[in-house]
């Protein structure tokens, strides 16, 4: 049975309400605390479970520092995140990996790549010193929709389809930049090849090396000598492109869902930016929302309230009937178990319920025969509100205010 995974907040030991600043000083505290070459001649077991906070303290802190992600995460919990990283659990990584393909968290925490000599072997998993440099690699802008959703539409799921104006790959290069392929390109001379530069300074703590991306070459190690006529070497130009979005079941007005991959492409064939698709529902002539549940006010006529009956009431998913109970009384709720909103992708408390709330039609004109009927019921004691009945509808009257 796998493992429960830990809230992130509780991970990095922050609450809820941290500042973007407290959130880096809470990680960079337990980066420093469990990275592998801090650990020195512990056990394989102790080396082994600092390893896996290490990771789960890098996954935290990969959602939370990021005001988009940090969002979905408020919002759907670990469904709206993918896991981490759009998709797995980092404990599923190499330590390798998370330093290659994530090193710019540890360099935007530690100064882009610094490798201090004098700390104990040094901090070289952070981008400058004994795991290596990592080229530089571009990536393409994130762009914005926004969508208009029936409440029908919220409760079943939907496929929109967008005609989005973004930065596409270009056919002629194929993202390159080049002209005529790989021939078209030399290696950096100042980097040579490797997209960063490494300068030496003395300092209190010894010596110091600061790595820094390369001036010349943007990162990437190479640079072209015969750019593509097209896109003039960048790899990108503007054009259109079909984006289907799969809205799942239950999304709310306001909530933000993330299409990876799927928004600008990146210069040279860099990794594509996210579509943030931002939601907004429409008002529903029959139906309220309150959360997972709906509410409908049923309006029925005198004779039904006193006699009762049966009546159909929208849902949904169609129309149901439903009892009224003979002396049914305004502000009655009956509740229909399962047919409100469903959970965002399983996210919450399963499928809501339908609350129907009864209101009594009291005619504005009557006729002659209708006013003699009536008079004549006037002065019936089953007409005459007694002391338990006043009491009901104001506990219900009450429970709209509390």
């Amino acid at each position: 049975m796998a493992e429960q995974k830990r809230d992130y907040y509780e991970v990095l030991g922050v609450a809820k309400t941290a500042t973007e600043q407290e959130i880096k000083a809470a990680y960079k505290k337990m980066a420093i605390k469990y990275h592998p070459d801090r650990q020195g001649d512990k056990s394989e077991a102790e080396k082994k479970e600092a390893e896996a906070k290490f990771k789960e303290a890098a996954e935290a802190y990969d959602v939370l520092h990021d005001p988009q992600k940090r969002q979905r995460y408020d919002q759907f919990g670990f469904a709206g995140v993918g896991g981490a990283a759009g998709g797995g659990s980092y404990q599923n990584m190499s330590m390798d990996d998370i330093f290659s393909q994530f090193g710019d968290i540890f360099s935007d925490l530690f100064g882009g790549g610094a490798s201090f000599g004098g700390f104990g072997g040094g901090f070289g998993g952070f981008g400058g010193g004994g795991r290596g440099a990592r080229k530089a690699q571009h990536r393409g802008g994130e762009l914005r929709l926004k969508v208009s959703l029936t409440l029908i539409e919220c409760a079943s799921g939907v496929t929109k389809k967008f005609k989005v104006r973004k930065k596409i790959t270009c056919n002629h290069c194929q993202g390159s930049g080049t002209e005529n392929g790989a021939g078209d390109t030399v290696t950096c001379q100042t980097c040579h090849g490797s997209g960063y530069v490494l300068r030496s300074q003395r300092s209190m703590f010894g010596m110091m090396q600061t790595q820094s991306v390369c001036p010349d070459c943007g990162g990437e190690g190479t640079i072209i000598k015969n750019k593509c006529h097209l896109c003039g070497g960048t790899g990108v130009v503007s054009g259109d492109e079909v984006i289907e979005v799969k809205i799942p079941a239950g999304v709310q007005d306001g909530m933000v869902l993330n299409v990876p991959g799927k928004g600008d492409a990146a210069i040279r064939n860099g990794v594509p930016g996210d579509i943030q698709v931002f939601i907004e529902v429409e008002q529903d002539k029959d139906f309220i929302r309150q959360d997972n549940d709906i509410i409908y006010n049923l309006l029925i006529d005198v004779p039904t309230a006193v006699l009762g009956g049966s009546v159909e009431v929208p849902t949904l998913d169609g129309k149901v009937k439903i009892k009224i109970d003979p002396g049914t009384q305004p502000g009655k709720v009956l509740r229909l178990r399962g047919k409100g909103m469903p959970a965002v992708q399983g996210y919450g408390y399963g499928v809501g319920d339908e609350i129907v709330n009864i209101s009594i039609y009291i005619p504005e004109t009557l006729s002659r025969e209708e006013r003699e009927a009536f008079e004549k019921m006037r002065t019936s004691d089953n007409f005459r509100p007694n002391q338990s009945a006043k009491s009901k509808i104001f506990n219900r009257f009450k429970q709209m205010f509390e």
